[in-house]
């Protein structure tokens, strides 16, 4: 439930506040947003499980976004930047979607 309250008061704040982003980060910002959401429907599954834990859904939430921001850093460091990108958005776009699947069937018991 803490972890509910910090998401919402995170994205009020955000829209509140609508802080600037450094040009040198902003190719950066969509993975991360990606990986966020990741983690959040991870966190969404494993409570519909009854397995959710604190804990994890935090050290899952950022290290999703940092792991996700590294491998995309790597890829410019190498010239390969946004096939890495699309990588990274292929994988966890394909762990969203499960995750969105396996909550859909709780919800509806199909």
């Amino acid at each position: 439930m803490i972890a509910v309250i910090g998401l919402v008061i995170g994205v009020v704040g955000g829209l509140l506040l609508q802080p600037t982003v450094p040009t040198e980060l902003q190719p950066y910002l969509p993975i991360a947003v990606v990986a966020a959401l990741d983690a959040l429907f991870g966190g969404l599954r494993a409570m519909l499980d009854g397995i959710f834990d604190d804990r994890v859904f935090l050290i899952s939430f950022l290290s999703n976004v940092v792991v996700a921001a590294l491998i995309v850093f790597l890829g410019d460091q190498l010239g390969v930047g946004t096939q890495l990108s699309t990588a990274v958005v292929v994988v966890l776009g394909i762990r969203i979607f499960s995750n969105a699947a396996s909550i859909r069937r709780h919800l509806f018991k199909a």
